[in-house]
């Protein structure tokens, strides 16, 4: 009995002195609140290093395993990284936005060079490939770049952080690395993607059309940089489907393209039908096929609206088809339900064509995407 009296005095000597100690901090911590601010900076710091520590060894690998690639194909005398550091640092600047008018024409101009530029640095360290894999060389370099300027970004506002001592600065950049960690690991899968010319989620626009003309008798020609164009006939309609040429990595300048095409054609071309992948929501399928209305194209616009601008003019109806995906399943191999996805998009199209477009008539149906490990067929 007097055992059992003095394990519980014990007991309960040791949850008051556990009680105090919690009402100390409760009071430290409204009394001082900087305290209490300084220990959250310190531990978001310590979660922010560890995560930082990652997204560096991620780059280090996607930087090492481009530079081991295009050692391959370099010639001889080539400084692999300096050269690679050059194009990773390297940097386009918008045009003045200020007065609108003309911007999209000027976006174009200074993106179109500074990718010719850059596609031609690529040429020149590795002169032993040949045209397409330049092109998907080009792609492994763009890839290795995003990583290097995602772990760049992420170091600035922890060393801004850390030497300011803002909350504030770092719990910014805290509550987005969830995103950007998930964004870094498609970057690492997309570089091993892009070292062996596998095919990417990004290029099931391309993929569709590409089945679309699988076995066809067809005439090909190409009418923009790294654009073709598929032409034949079917059930008394002429189509015209407009792609990247593969099977490098390319997406060609399809707003070109259509625009090249519509002179031609003028008044016969009924329908223009595109093709691409699109962001999915959390929690949808991926590979899912979805109808709309409108210009289904990425990138920084330009192609956006010159095809809006032309379809207006010339009273064309814009079709879309697009494939769920996430940002990750886009540039990383592509899995089999996109690739399935594919063969869907192909008998949606036919349907399409044969219900919004009269015999006699053209109709242009425009694969959006990568092309890389994709090919004419």
């Amino acid at each position: 009995m007097l055992d059992f009296l003095q394990v519980s005095g014990q007991q309960d000597l040791i949850s008051v002195i556990s009680s105090l100690i919690w009402l100390l901090f409760l009071m430290i911590f409204f009394i001082y609140p900087s305290f209490s601010q300084r220990l959250q900076l310190s531990y978001i710091l310590r979660d922010l290093e560890r995560r930082l520590q990652r997204l560096k060894v991620m780059r280090d690998e996607v930087r090492g395993k481009t530079v081991e690639v295009l050692r391959k194909y370099s010639g001889d005398g080539v400084k692999v990284d300096e050269e690679l550091d050059k194009l990773l640092l390297s940097f386009m600047i918008a045009p003045e936005s200020m007065d609108p008018y003309g911007i999209v024409y000027k976006l174009e101009h200074i993106v179109n060079t500074w990718e010719d530029v850059f596609e031609e640095h690529v040429k020149l360290i590795c002169t032993k490939a040949d045209e397409a894999w330049s092109k998907t060389l080009t792609n492994l370099v763009e890839v290795a770049r995003g990583m290097d300027y995602l772990y760049r970004v992420v170091r600035h506002y922890y060393l801004l952080g850390r030497r300011t001592a803002n909350i504030y600065i770092v719990l910014q950049i805290q509550m987005l690395m969830p995103q950007i960690m998930e964004i870094a690991e498609a970057y690492r899968r997309a570089c091993y993607a892009f070292t062996q010319g596998q095919p990417i989620g990004d290029g099931v626009g391309v993929l569709a059309v590409a089945k679309l003309v699988e076995g066809l008798e067809k005439k090909t020609y190409q009418v923009a940089k790294d654009t073709i164009v598929h032409e034949f006939e079917m059930d008394g309609r002429r189509v015209f489907v407009l792609r990247a040429a593969g099977p490098g990595g390319a997406v060609g300048r399809p707003a070109d393209g259509l625009l090249k095409i519509l002179e031609s054609e003028r008044d016969k071309v009924k329908a223009v039908i595109m093709i691409d992948a699109a962001l999915k929501l959390e929690g949808e399928e991926t590979g899912k096929v979805v109808e709309g209305i409108g210009a289904a194209i990425g990138g920084i616009g330009v192609d956006k609206f010159k095809i809006e601008e032309i379809s207006k003019k010339m009273n064309i109806p814009l079709y879309a088809f697009a494939i769920y995906q996430s940002i990750g399943e886009a540039i990383t191999p592509m899995k089999k339900s996109i690739a399935k996805a594919a063969d869907e998009v192909v008998e949606k199209v036919k349907k399409l064509i044969s219900s919004k477009v009269d015999e006699g008539f053209s109709v242009i149906v425009a694969g959006i995407g990568n092309t890389v490990g994709i090919g004419i067929s």
